[in-house]
């Protein structure tokens, strides 16, 4: 069956531009291309969508506002956000795991969007994607709320919801960053810079070039004979500290035993 998809943005020349690039890939079906809110709640309304793309800046109700009454519907479709937004945005794309798209539009990556969506459809993943943009807008109420309480870690075709309290440490590897949990570890493709300023700094601090561990794991720092640095954490673990960062530990340490 065909991947039925809407199409929602303000700007024809936009509309149209997505439209034609979407002919490229058999198997989508469109739906109806829709200038705002009203007109893409109306479509929903008539017929059941897959995937929506969906614009950010919109006059009257925004994007945001209508992701959110789409990610609470009994089935939600898949949303692709399309937008001209600042490099902190996308970083909270990624950490929700939620795709994107920027304008002006580009083929190969609008590809990378449309096999991603066709694999979660696959996967029957629907609501984790739901659940997953709720958490992002809702963070988006007001003021926006800087940190995350959880990071969506996306595999093929599928989403998982990691809690930020759950992790202990994070490593570096290469594009990817492995979140280590009790008693397993989750690989997410984000690179640690970006991660590292969503995470909390009153929870989390860096330690190396390719480390953060949180602060409630660290239990003992220690300098070898060559006079490098490591550290151990309540879980058992150990890792290397640069000396940059080893000043910063002893003040935590010095902390925790006053």
């Amino acid at each position: 069956m065909a991947i039925r998809y809407l199409i929602v943005d303000d700007e024809a020349p936009g509309r149209m531009n997505l439209r034609l690039a979407m002919a490229a890939h058999p198997g989508w079906e469109l739906v109806a291309e829709c200038g705002g809110a009203v007109a893409a709640r109306e479509a929903l309304a008539r017929q059941a969508v897959d995937l929506v793309f969906l614009d950010i800046q919109m006059p009257g109700q925004s994007g945001l506002m209508l992701a959110r009454e789409i990610s609470r519907m009994a089935e939600p479709p898949l949303i692709v956000f399309v937008t001209a937004y600042s490099e902190h945005a996308i970083e909270a794309f990624e950490v929700h795991a939620l795709d994107y798209l920027l304008k002006p539009l580009d083929d190969g990556r609008l590809a990378q969007a449309v096999e991603r969506s066709a694999a979660m459809l696959r996967q029957r993943q629907r609501d984790a994607y739901g659940a997953a943009v709720r958490g992002y807008v809702d963070a988006d109420k007001g003021e926006k709320t800087r940190y995350p309480d959880a990071i969506g870690v996306r595999s093929v075709g599928r989403i998982e919801q990691v809690s930020v309290r759950e992790i202990l440490r994070i490593e570096s590897a290469g594009n990817y960053v492995e979140l280590h949990l009790a008693g397993r570890s989750v690989l997410h493709r984000i690179p640690l810079s970006r991660l590292e300023g969503l995470l909390a700094p009153d929870e989390f601090v860096r330690v190396h070039r390719g480390t953060i561990v949180r602060r409630s794991e660290i239990a003992r720092l220690a300098i070898g004979g060559d006079g490098s640095y490591s550290l151990t954490l309540r879980c058992g673990a150990t890792v290397a500290v640069s000396e940059r960062y080893a000043g910063a530990l002893k003040t935590i340490l010095t902390g925790q035993e006053s």
